[in-house]
């Protein structure tokens, strides 16, 4: 068993995961080790080496109750961050990320002239769908909620005009650094107002959140709560650009366009890894 690849231990983590999620903090070690055809030990090891904790503490940051706490413990606001020079450049040093924004008009063409490249790639999440330009990712999905076809076609409708080609060879290199969280190269394609909220996300630390309304405020529309939520949602690279660290004020998860269970393993992901 030992010699077991990454990708076999992709597989029982994304299924364990989701048993969790379904299932809740009543489930037992034992229990969830026998519906991974493991033993207790060798399944407690794998999946911590994988998600950084024990399954136990894993199913304590999956709860609501987790999420409130990161409300009251690590809400970044986001006005504070941005007037004290936290995001721009530094920020995005710090999160290893690079990125550049399409024009407006070019947005508006509906992606004409561009080649986008795309491919299925395994990720802590569930099979992710990953498209990139020349100039680096613009596009993140995740299949598990809506299915392959229905990711694919998601994605691949916000630029309806660009040429698509399947070459998941092509970009891996840059989707692998991705997800080890080295240097990642973003192109934003989305209207102007879209990519100020999505500039505001890149702002936000692993492990911390924010609300719909700090965000509002960071972008100088303070009113404009709808609105962000709906650009929010629009958000074509997940989990890159941090869609999933935006709540409500009361401390609810809000909504996910790849699935709400996508969006709490994530949080808890990254809280697990923030507290180790």
């Amino acid at each position: 068993m030992t010699d077991l690849s990454p990708a076999y231990h992709y597989q029982v983590i994304a299924r364990a995961l989701d048993v969790i999620d379904a299932e809740g903090p009543a489930l037992t070690l034992d229990s969830l080790a026998q519906r991974m055809t493991m033993s207790p030990a060798h399944f407690q090891r794998v999946f911590s080496q994988w998600v950084g904790v024990s399954p136990k503490r894993y199913q304590q940051y999956l709860t609501l109750a987790h999420a409130r706490r990161l409300l009251t413990e690590r809400h970044t606001m986001l006005g504070t961050a941005l007037a004290t020079g936290l995001s721009g450049t530094g920020r995005l040093h710090d999160l290893f990320l690079t990125w550049e924004a399409m024009s407006p008009g070019d947005y508006a063409k509906g992606g004409a002239g561009l080649e986008i490249k795309w491919g299925w790639f395994e990720s802590p999440f569930g099979p992710a769908l990953v498209m990139a330009t020349d100039r680096g990712i613009c596009g993140m999905g995740f299949a598990d909620e809506m299915g392959a076809q229905a990711a694919l076609e998601d994605l691949t409708g916000r630029w309806p005009k660009a040429t698509y080609v399947e070459d998941p060879t092509a970009i891996r290199p840059m989707v692998d650094a991705a997800f080890r969280g080295e240097a990642t190269s973003l192109h934003l394609i989305g209207a102007p107002f879209q990519i100020k909220v999505w500039e505001a996300l890149l702002s936000i630390p692993s492990g911390h959140v924010t609300t719909y309304a700090d965000i509002a405020g960071a972008i100088g529309h303070p009113t404009a709560h709808r609105a962000v939520g709906t650009a929010v949602g629009r958000n074509p690279i997940s989990f890159l650009i941090p869609c999933h660290r935006a709540m409500r004020r009361d401390g609810g998860l809000g909504g996910y366009h790849w699935g709400l269970p996508r969006k709490r393993a994530m949080l808890a992901w990254e809280a697990a890894r923030t507290d180790l």
